[in-house]
């Protein structure tokens, strides 16, 4: 991931780690938009990352139990960042357009990704049978709670961003 702001939306049938013909990305909706959260994280950081996430949600209006899938979305996405990408990262919340914008970005290498993957269950040992493993399920579950979830990868990084609509008030 990058700490660019940007993101391309994937065209059909294109692989996001090839270039365009593009001189550069659009920037992304609401970029001008001060966050409400901008942190930096690795994997020693990941419980404040948590904990400034349902913090920050909360006072942005998110009712807590939205703000929970919230908590758990960015952790799921900080993780690839750490495990996928560089080992280190950088979210941004931006509230804007009625949402709030999760946009979780790290500057490591370009990794197959794929939002839409079903998780493969992993063979486990007989004394782990409570607490399968799964990989590829942290895309799934976040496509699963997120109202939206782009996806842009390529050589020098990937930019996940995440959208909750926020209730009317």
């Amino acid at each position: 991931m990058t700490d660019d702001p940007y993101h391309l939306p994937q065209e059909p049938g294109r692989n996001l780690a090839e270039p365009t013909a593009r001189t550069g990305p659009p920037p992304v909706p609401g970029a001008d938009v001060v966050p409400i959260l901008d942190q930096n994280f690795d994997a020693g950081s990941l419980y404040p990352l948590r904990e400034a996430v349902a913090a920050h949600t909360t006072q942005a209006g998110m009712p807590e139990p939205r703000a929970g899938d919230i908590v758990l979305a960015v952790h799921e996405l900080a993780v690839n960042a750490i495990r996928h990408g560089a080992g280190h990262g950088r979210l941004l919340i931006r509230a804007h357009d009625g949402a709030l914008h999760c946009q979780v970005t790290d500057d490591g290498p370009a990794q197959a990704a794929t939002a839409g993957a079903r998780p493969q269950p992993q063979a486990t040992s007989p004394g782990d049978a409570s607490w399968p493993s799964q990989h590829g399920s942290g895309l799934w579950f976040v496509r699963q709670v997120a109202d939206h979830l782009s996806l842009q990868t390529g050589p020098h990084g990937t930019i996940a961003v995440a959208r909750f609509t926020l209730p009317h008030s």
